[in-house]
């Protein structure tokens, strides 16, 4: 592969305004990136830069502390986070983007001591941090690792039941604490925590059958087993054919009607939360129909977007003079990185009646164009912030701090600059390239590219159980002079070829 990341990295350094700097200082961007960071070239040279982008500002939010190394999702202080400025909402796509580093191997596992053995508030916000930690193992084969946490695991999964399980067999939450704040469906059995959870009893119980235990994996798996019927029969709305919240201010208050026709319509709505339960494989083929309000413009899509909240309801992009943060339709990358994982695990399974592989890389494509921003000279640079306006592509928090003068109430200056709050990294390794995540000592390579749209791709020295893989596609075999179609690398040994773009699945040695 040609030297493609050399003159990006040149480009983020030279049009940043360095204000915060951790571990990894702007001056040794290009060593870590080349160091670390698994090749990625591709004929969409949007999605190609904003990869290696989104591992240039990665890199800045490695920190270090007395008792190891964190990963941050703001670079300055803010007053709402917890020891040494982190924060756990975003946890789950943290780990997800460090398990692919190359060399650092210590990193994600310094990040998961933080927070289930030292200072870290793992409960702060709700994560899917358990399903990550097993994620993670099915990534370095490094069980034994994840096994060492299993009673602390169990400890948050209960810990979080106390505070949040209701007697309707559903999770409460406050949409705040699901890091969603002034969302139109407000508090109540939400599809976030609740799939979360599902997630996080479901790894427990695969984790579990590592060590054997079998009332552990007894336990577990019917909690997920209850969970994911309860999700499927409470908060699914059969007319508007979505995955939708049921408000509760609290979760003692008593809920009188499951039917959405007695939800006030100030609060039913459809919102990009629904779409999380596929991520984690909850829902039924019948349920996929949901799929068909992503691609709408009346709904959810937009050329910044996708919204996080349907258009057609009457608090769409509703404003509010306090607060920069609003969950109400403009567009959040945090909830765009959910959408694309759930489209993910559905082309993975096959479930192509509602979801297409033109679909996924359209939105990849539209998620990596939203990554840029007009400074004050005019110049077009690459970008990352919290919430984008879904149809002119302006960072909406950005632009009301810096029209309040970057008010320290409010995290000081520039305080959403690099945010490190969703993935992408992670989206193109497992979505375009194709790496199918399995318990087993096999390489499943499935790549979500159209047949026909690209005539080329390449992802280099990429770590997976204690191998580097390396995948790449030619259309004619010139590129890369591997022969015609897709081909799979072991330790620099091709091991696995097809003609087409179509799933190779490898055994690898112990």
């Amino acid at each position: 592969m040609q030297d493609n990341w050399t003159k990006y990295i040149e480009k983020f350094n030279r049009n940043d305004e360095e204000i915060y700097s951790q571990m990894f200082p702007n001056g040794e961007a290009l060593n870590w990136i080349e160091a670390e960071v698994p090749k990625f070239e591709c004929p969409d040279k949007i999605i190609e830069e904003t990869y290696y982008f989104r591992w240039w500002t990665f890199r800045k939010h490695i920190k270090e502390i007395p008792e190891g190394r964190i990963i941050t999702e703001f670079l300055p202080d803010v007053y709402w986070a917890e020891p040494y400025n982190s924060i756990n909402c975003a946890s789950g796509h943290h780990i997800a983007e460090a398990r692919w580093l190359k060399k650092d191997k210590k990193l994600v596992r310094e990040y998961i001591d933080f927070w289930l053995r030292g200072k870290g508030n793992v409960t702060s916000y709700s994560s899917w941090l358990i399903y990550s930690i097993y994620q993670y193992a099915l990534v370095s084969d490094n069980k034994e690792y994840v096994l060492d946490f299993l009673p602390e695991m169990i400890k948050y999964y209960k810990t979080v039941e106390i505070s949040n399980f209701t007697k309707y067999g559903l999770f409460w939450s406050y949409d705040d604490r699901d890091g969603m704040e002034m969302s139109i469906s407000g508090s109540g059995l939400r599809p976030t925590l609740n799939s979360y959870m599902y997630a996080n009893a479901y790894a427990l119980a695969r984790i579990s059958k590592w060590a054997g235990d079998k009332e552990i994996i007894k336990e577990y798996e019917s909690k997920a087993l209850e969970l994911k019927k309860k999700i499927c029969e409470f908060l699914w709305d059969e007319t508007d054919e979505f995955f939708k919240v049921v408000p509760q201010k609290n979760k003692i208050q008593k809920i009188d009607s499951f039917s959405f026709e007695d939800i006030s319509v100030a609060h039913n709505v459809r919102e990009a939360i629904g779409y999380i339960p596929w991520e984690f494989s909850i829902p039924n083929t019948k349920h996929d129909i949901a799929w068909k309000y992503l691609s709408d413009k009346r709904y959810f899509k937009a050329e910044y977007g996708p919204t996080t909240a349907e258009r057609r309801h009457p608090k769409f992009m509703e404003s509010n003079p306090d607060h920069e943060c609003m969950w109400n339709g403009s567009s959040w990358p945090f909830s765009t990185t959910q959408i694309l994982n759930s489209m993910i695990i559905m082309l993975q399974q096959g479930r192509r009646e509602w979801v297409t592989e033109e679909e996924f890389l359209e939105l990849v494509h539209i998620y990596a164009n939203s990554h840029y921003r007009r400074n004050k000279f005019g110049d077009l640079v690459n970008w990352i912030d919290e919430s984008i306006d879904p149809d002119n592509g302006e960072w909406i928090s950005r632009n009301c701090l810096e029209k309040w003068g970057w008010r320290e109430d409010k995290g000081g200056y520039e305080r959403g600059k690099d945010y490190n709050h969703p993935a992408f990294c992670d989206v193109v390794i497992r979505g375009i390239c194709g790496i199918e995540l399995n318990e087993e000592r096999r390489l499943c390579i499935n790549p979500l590219i159209p047949k026909g749209k690209w005539d080329y791709f390449m992802l280099e020295e990429l770590p997976y159980k204690n191998h580097k893989v390396t995948i790449g596609y030619d259309c004619d075999g010139i590129r890369y002079q591997k022969g015609k179609g897709l081909w799979v690398e072991l330790d620099g040994k091709v091991i696995g070829q097809s003609a087409s773009l179509s799933k190779l699945s490898v055994g690898l040695e112990n």
